[in-house]
């Protein structure tokens, strides 16, 4: 493994919460995929870790409570051959997923007027269309 997986600033994966299951990847692959366990299944214990701080603890159960099972979240990797690199793709997933979950809820949008000036522009172009396009019609014509 490379490593602590970041998630935002300071606060990390612990390696020690982190609970790995290994198993076949499915799929065409011949010899090797029979006999080797590729595949990686990465759970965390979200609801009862003391890594996160309270409020993204929060954050993210809220935010992940469709995809939690018993409060553990689970991520999947298989599409590479080796499980070295499965479980880096599963380590970084997670990571990334977690960051997302306990980040910041952006700040409400400010209601704005639209300029007098524009709007006027606006209906005067449209105006002007319109009678160009009254302009085409062949009444006048003969």
């Amino acid at each position: 493994m490379s490593g602590p997986y970041v998630i935002r600033g300071s606060v990390s994966l612990p390696e020690a919460e982190l609970m790995w299951r290994f198993s076949r990847s499915g799929g065409p692959g011949g010899q090797h995929v029979n006999t080797s366990d590729s595949q990686v299944e990465l759970r965390f214990d979200l609801a009862s870790t003391e890594a996160l701080p309270p409020v993204w603890k929060d954050r993210a159960l809220a935010k992940l409570a469709g995809r939690l099972v018993d409060g553990v979240i689970s991520v999947r990797s298989s599409e590479h051959r080796s499980q070295w690199r499965n479980r880096e793709t599963a380590a970084v997933r997670l990571a990334s997923l977690l960051a997302e979950a306990t980040a910041p809820p952006p700040k409400p949008r400010r209601a704005t007027r639209i300029p007098r000036g524009i709007n006027e522009r606006r209906l005067r172009e449209k105006k002007q269309r319109s009678d160009t396009k009254r302009g085409r019609t062949g009444r006048d014509w003969g």
